[in-house]
């Protein structure tokens, strides 16, 4: 009796399993088979490039300062306001700061050296904007460059004779006075009022060896702006000065600048645990167009960039590698009737991270198969 029930027990087993079986190997003919789609190779642009992050600031910020100690009496200008050289900035109501004939002599040669200090600078100022001049006439350097030169020797100029307004305040006594006397600040350069950071009725300390000043007023050329950023230690090797950039500025949307890389910083510093080296790049800005210094901008460094070449996108690309010496081969499925592909090896150029330059190996008219992330998978782990 116990070796029917174990027989007919093992009978309905084996029926089970079968029907099971059968019924697996009928849904699996019954699923629709995998059809991969295919694209055909393209021409188009290129650009490889990276990004530096940064702000927009003037190229040249001057600082007026006051020639003596005192109390501003009065202010003529405000932020955003425009400026020319020797308007009146302010004017001071000059204090002595020690009493006594020391305190005048002490003065008087501190007037004297900075006189001849401005007059040095003066001098060496005007040779080297003789010597730009010679290159400007043979049309070596550009219009802008020798344009700075040019500034850089009129600032020199206007420093001389503040020197020379100072001395003969002081010569003539007039800091020896109760403070009834007024100093006034004047501009010395073109430019705009970025800041006053002064109030009427505050005190105000003169420039000299020991101390910079109180600044009473900032002026800067806003039409002479630069982006100023920082860039991975693992970029700075692909770039170099004289590349162009395309600034996109948060606060201005829809709208990109030119510019020009000008200078890269020779030593990095450690910032949020990575290397980062500063970069300069020069702004190409257009007669109508207005940015304001302190903006943050990003730039993209074009770092290569090819014109109509054959490409397709980075996905459909394939990696293996060889048993023998390891080496990473990059190779595409070309479709040789439909739905069956054939390997074909490829030769690759410069990539934009979508789409990837293709130097041989295929041709526009193959149609190239879009893997599916599965197989991507399986290839992976089969490298492995």
């Amino acid at each position: 009796m116990f070796r029917k029930i174990l027989t007919w027990t093992f009978v309905a087993l084996f029926v089970a399993v079968s029907v099971w079986l059968g019924y697996y190997f009928y849904t699996k003919s019954k699923q629709d088979p995998v059809v991969y789609k295919t694209e055909k190779p393209f021409v188009t642009d290129i650009t490889k490039k990276t990004v530096a992050t940064g702000s927009i600031v003037p190229r040249r910020e001057v600082q007026i300062k006051p020639q003596a100690s005192g109390i501003i009496e009065a202010l003529y200008v405000e932020a955003g306001q425009p400026v020319k050289v020797g308007q009146l900035i302010a004017k001071v109501r000059l204090v002595q700061s020690i009493s006594g004939r020391n305190a005048d002599n002490i003065n008087y040669n501190n007037s004297r050296n900075n006189l001849e200090t401005a007059q040095i600078n003066l001098n060496n100022a005007k040779i080297e904007l003789e010597r730009q001049q010679k290159l400007f006439d043979q049309k070596v350097i550009s219009q802008q460059e020798y344009n700075r030169f040019l500034l850089d020797f009129n600032v020199r100029k206007e420093a001389v004779v503040a020197a020379e307004k100072n001395l003969s305040l002081v010569s003539q006594g007039i800091l020896q006075n109760s403070g009834a006397v007024a100093n006034e600040i004047y501009s010395t350069v073109d430019g705009t009022v970025l800041d006053v950071p002064v109030k009427v009725g505050g005190s105000v300390i003169e420039r000299n060896n020991f101390n910079e000043g109180t600044t009473i007023a900032a002026v800067a050329d806003m039409k002479s702006l630069v982006f100023e950023g920082k860039i991975d230690e693992s970029e700075v090797g692909k770039i170099r000065e004289g590349m162009d950039l395309n600034l996109n500025i948060g606060a201005i949307e829809g709208k990109t600048f030119p510019a020009k890389l000008e200078y890269i910083s020779p030593k990095g510093v450690e910032k949020d645990g990575a290397i980062k080296f500063d970069i300069r790049a020069q702004i190409i800005l257009s007669d109508k167009d207005y940015i304001r210094a302190g903006y943050s901008a990003n730039a993209d460094i074009v770092l290569d960039k090819k014109l109509q070449v054959l490409a397709i996108k980075e996905s459909m690309l394939q990696f293996e590698k060889t048993k023998k010496s390891g080496e990473e081969k990059t190779f595409v499925e070309i479709e040789i009737q439909p739905q069956k592909f054939e390997k074909k090896y490829v030769k690759t150029g410069i990539s934009d991270g979508i789409n990837i330059e293709i130097v041989s190996g295929i041709g526009k008219n193959d149609k190239v198969k879009m893997p599916l992330a599965k197989d991507k998978d399986e290839k992976k782990e089969e490298n492995k």
